[in-house]
């Protein structure tokens, strides 16, 4: 069964900007895009680069390592080289904190 698990304070990533969280095995990537928080994991499908330092545009992510663009909102590959999307979660804010649903 799913579960939202806190795993950051609002005020934590400024917008236009990605950060990762550890839960629990799990490396996701939040980010905000202008007061909207979206998760996705964070490492990349072509060569695990982290998604949460790589340049943010609007809604894409594309990652420092190789250049594979990612859509924020549902973690669809949109550029090469990376092969598939990753995978992408829902977010909750309640109050100042950010919840993950896993």
């Amino acid at each position: 069964m799913a579960e939202f698990v806190k795993v950051a304070k609002t005020g934590e990533i400024p917008p236009g900007e990605g950060k990762a969280v550890d839960v629990g095995a799990r490396r996701i990537a939040l980010f905000n895009i202008d007061g909207a928080y979206h998760a996705i994991d964070d490492t990349c499908t072509h060569r695990g680069g982290p998604l949460s330092e790589g340049m943010v545009v609007g809604t894409e992510v594309t990652c420092p390592w190789h250049g594979a663009v990612f859509d924020l909102r549902t973690g669809s590959v949109l550029a090469l080289p990376a092969p598939r999307s990753v995978g992408s979660y829902a977010v909750w804010i309640k109050g100042d904190d950010i919840e993950v649903e896993l």
